[in-house]
């Protein structure tokens, strides 16, 4: 079983003295800063020169710095800019000012898996990664609570770079929930996997398909929504709270029997399997990755094409109407801006 770590097994007095530079305003990184801010630590931020989060880093309070000030300042930098900036950002901006005895943080593994970001031996580089959107990073933190955290070393060139981390996660309010430890191999290749075949590209294309063939079947496009789209949160809160078994025990004995029956006709389980285990072949061999930095170095043709495809879509602009009429829409706690 992996090992687990709590409140109790983070010391706090591991960052006493040290700088942190957090790279990026956005969901994660905001939620980072701040976090750390109200637990005493001595952070600051780093953006682009012009980044439209420069001022709403000042006016919630924190120090903001280039990223090149920022990597000069720190004692520990945590990358939390997108996946795909994250190298060039790096060897423009921090690299130059890694020297020995820093820390160098993330909060997924993908750029130090595939080896787009190389960082010299003196250094200490670990993974602090809250397993939750960076707005409730914040918010549960303010309550008094915590968001679980995976933790991993990579390189410990001081001997104390998994202590730094667990004070690091402790700062963000991860302890109070939980920190499961794993390697920046098995952090990235998992959660590419997870986000590819179930969380993102599975649901969505499930959610996708049960919109589509009750609305072309003659049913109310709103009805399909309400069915196929909007109520999948309800079920997955069920079974975050109690598993499958608690989820099946809140449902109906049809809605149960439904599962059994249809889950499979389906999502066929041997073939679905199997085209899953293609896609977890592409991540371990860097198939996915190769193609995903082409894409970014090549325009996002193909991503921005999707991406505007999907915002086109009949379940997106029938979503959109429903949640502006109902009580529960115009949610405002997710962070969108950029870094």
């Amino acid at each position: 079983m992996a090992k687990m770590y709590y409140e109790k097994d983070c010391d706090l007095r591991y960052l006493d003295g040290k700088k942190i530079a957090v790279i990026g305003y956005g969901s994660q990184g905001h939620a980072h800063a701040l976090n750390l801010k109200d637990s005493g630590c001595q952070v600051c931020v780093g953006l682009r020169e012009g980044s439209g989060s420069w001022k709403r880093a000042q006016d919630a309070g924190l120090e903001v710095k280039t990223v090149a000030q920022a990597a000069q300042w720190a004692d520990i930098v945590m990358m939390l800019i997108n996946d795909e900036a994250q190298a060039e950002v790096y060897r423009q901006d921090i690299a130059p000012h890694m020297s020995e005895g820093k820390a160098l943080a993330f909060a997924h593994g993908f750029n130090i898996r595939y080896q787009q970001i190389v960082p010299p031996a003196g250094v200490d580089v670990f993974m602090a990664a809250p397993k939750g959107p960076g707005h409730t990073v914040r918010s549960t933190y303010v309550a008094g609570k915590g968001v679980p955290c995976l933790v991993a070393v990579e390189q410990d060139a001081t001997g104390r770079a998994l202590q730094i981390a667990l004070a690091y996660i402790a700062g963000i309010g991860g302890a109070r929930a939980g920190v499961m430890e794993t390697t920046f191999h098995d952090e990235t290749e998992t959660d590419l996997f997870g986000e590819q075949t179930v969380l993102c590209g599975g649901v969505v294309d499930l959610m996708r398909c049960g919109f589509e063939v009750l609305v072309e079947a003659g049913y109310e496009p709103e009805n399909a929504y309400f069915e196929c789209i909007h109520e999948m949160k309800l079920i997955i809160d069920l079974i975050n709270k109690g598993g499958v078994a608690a989820m099946n025990y809140s449902i109906s004995d049809t809605a149960e029997f439904g599962e059994y029956v249809s889950g499979p006709r389906v999502i066929p389980h041997e073939e679905t399997k199997a085209r899953m285990r293609a896609v977890l072949s592409d991540i371990q061999d860097g198939t996915f990755a190769g193609r995903w930095i082409a894409e970014n170095r090549n325009g996002r043709t193909f991503f921005n094409s999707k991406r505007q495809q999907l915002k086109r879509h009949q379940m997106e602009t029938v979503g959109g109407e429903l949640r502006k009429n109902m009580i529960w829409g115009g949610d405002t706690d997710l962070d969108t801006a950029s870094n």
